[in-house]
């Protein structure tokens, strides 16, 4: 029996405990099988990327061609010639800096509430024992649950009483969609930082007690930095989730005669193809849509690492 049989055989005995040496068409059979696995999953994920990507390209390639291009060539990705002026031309006459600013206002009140009321809460259901603690908790969760298409109507009526009280508060106002969109989100926040928070350690809020910090003091100053993580990629899903929104807009922020659009960039994007009528502006449609797909991205690539870490560190801890 030749060293490199001998060695095969040692390494089955060892694989199996001692046993029978292991066959060579056995031990082999498991290899081919893992590389055909392999293989199989990298074209899987290769073909799946193409279908992801492609896409995005295309609209932002149709940005850069002329009307005529975009119907004779629609699905080329090389223009003929680069047209930068369907940026400008969206920006201004598409209105999509109004619908920029009235988003970013948006979600500047509604992300930073959300946050900040959905952390506090998941903290105190997720560290403090109380009769209903459950209960609450389950009261949240169930807000997944529910299609936010079957509270339309109540919903509406909902926000056209309160503005009959509170003219700041009633429709087509942005405090209101503020609101609506906290309320949207809250679900999700205190779900994804109700498990977060039970994996931070015990002993660290017990150290801050006993060196006199108030259950206040504790959470924002020793807690609410631990969790960062979570924080970020909660924040993340929810910019990703209020920017992309378009029913909410649609059904509170309806445009009014001789008032200022406020439109946000979602609600925008559709008027500005819906308007079009018999003019066709396709090029300019295909900027715009770029324009606000191309912030999401950017965050996205940005934090990528932190929401990666924030989605893994409850399950490590």
């Amino acid at each position: 029996m030749s060293t490199a049989t001998h060695d095969l055989d040692r390494a089955g005995q060892a694989a199996t405990g001692g046993g029978a040496p292991v066959p060579p068409g056995e031990r082999h059979r498991g290899g081919v099988g893992s590389r055909i696995f392999n293989g199989f999953s990298h074209v899987f994920l290769v073909v799946w990327a193409l279908m992801v990507v492609y896409p995005l390209v295309w609209v932002v390639m149709s940005a850069l061609k002329s009307d005529s291009e975009v119907i004779r060539k629609p699905l080329s990705l090389i223009p003929e010639k680069l047209h930068f002026e369907n940026f400008g031309r969206a920006w201004t006459e598409g209105h999509l800096g109004s619908f920029f600013l009235n988003t970013l206002l948006v979600l500047a009140g509604s992300v930073t509430l959300t946050m900040l009321l959905g952390s506090m809460a998941a903290y105190a259901l997720a560290r403090f024992e109380f009769r209903g603690n459950r209960l609450i908790y389950y009261m949240f969760l169930s807000g997944l649950t529910l299609p936010i298409y079957l509270a339309a109507v109540p919903l509406f009526k909902g926000v056209y009483n309160t503005g009959v009280s509170f003219p700041l508060l009633g429709p087509n106002k942005h405090a209101m969609l503020i609101l609506v969109y906290v309320a949207w989100s809250l679900s999700f926040t205190i779900f994804f930082m109700h498990s977060f928070f039970r994996t931070l350690p015990d002993s660290i809020a017990e150290a801050a007690s006993v060196d006199g910090a108030s259950h206040t003091r504790t959470f924002f100053s020793v807690m609410l930095p631990m969790a960062k993580p979570g924080l970020i990629s909660i924040g993340i899903f929810n910019v990703l989730g209020q920017w992309n929104q378009w029913y909410l807009p649609t059904l509170l922020m309806q445009s009014v005669s001789g008032e200022p659009k406020r439109q946000v960039i979602a609600q925008g994007l559709i008027e500005l193809s819906v308007n079009q009528g018999y003019k066709s502006d396709w090029s300019g449609l295909f900027a715009g849509v770029t324009m606000a797909m191309l912030p999401v991205l950017i965050v996205y690539i940005v934090f990528q690492r932190q929401v990666q870490s924030g989605l893994t560190a409850g399950v490590g801890k």
